[in-house]
């Protein structure tokens, strides 16, 4: 049984039977992040599909001129039980490093809701990840964090672990060139340890140039494991099993 724990599926054509060949493939419960106000809107929607869960944020690369008053729809919700996270958020210096002080106030607000709402705060890094600790052990971070889609360095992932967060490994890890991020997923303890496709975005080998979709965590599970010597079947249960702990599904 697997757990995709970031998704976006309202970006793909159809949702619905993406969710049916994920359950085909095992995966039985996923996450679906929103990017803004009303993404975070149809990722709450998509909720009423059975095994779909739903998170809420503004991010970083939508908070250029970031008022707080933004934050008011993303509140509200937060309130509803199937919204399980705050996320996603965090920094961006990949795109534009123009508005790093919006995106500040914007990552402040977010972990403050995930605080006052006891939800999982999902976090975006792209050349940002110092940045993003930094603020992080500035205001202290929420109970429970998951840094997404992790890209950083064995060191950048101890101090993510030092701040309580889980890491999550995305279709990156299975990419040929990318055995220092696999080093990283073997060092990882297996208590902070999540999967997920990132979907419709960096699908896994073998479907890469694809579209991706949850179904795909499986070969997200497949590249983990083998980076660990560790059995397929040992991957999926403590994955899921960590996924169902962070967004209170356990």
């Amino acid at each position: 049984m697997w757990f995709d724990t970031h998704c976006h599926l309202y970006d793909l054509d159809d949702p619905e039977s993406a969710v049916e060949r994920a359950r085909e493939a095992g995966v039985f419960d996923m996450v679906v992040l929103g990017v803004d106000a009303e993404q975070s809107k149809k990722a709450v929607d998509l909720t009423r599909l059975e095994g779909v869960w739903a998170g809420a944020a503004v991010h970083p690369t939508s908070a250029k001129g970031w008022e707080d008053s933004w934050a008011d729809d993303i509140d509200a919700l937060l309130g509803n039980e199937r919204v399980v996270a705050v996320g996603e958020t965090g920094i961006d210096l990949h795109w534009d490093t123009s508005y790093l002080e919006d995106q500040t106030r914007a990552f402040e607000k977010h972990i403050e809701l995930a605080k006052k709402h006891g939800k999982a705060l999902v976090i975006h890094t792209r050349k940002s990840f110092a940045e993003a600790a930094s603020i992080l052990e500035g205001v202290g971070p929420p109970p429970k964090l998951v840094f997404h889609c992790w890209s950083g360095s064995e060191d950048e992932a101890k101090r993510a672990l030092e701040l309580g967060s889980m890491i999550s490994f995305a279709g990156n890890v299975s990419f040929k060139n990318a055995e220092d991020l696999r080093e990283v997923a073997r060092t990882v303890p297996a208590v902070h340890l999540l999967v997920e496709t990132d979907a419709p975005y960096l699908a896994p080998v073998p479907h890469r140039g694809k579209t991706n979709e949850p179904a795909f965590v499986v070969n997200v599970g497949v590249a983990v494991a083998e980076a660990r010597g560790e059995t397929l079947e040992a991957i999926a249960e403590v994955t899921t099993a960590n996924a169902q702990r962070l967004f209170g599904l356990d």
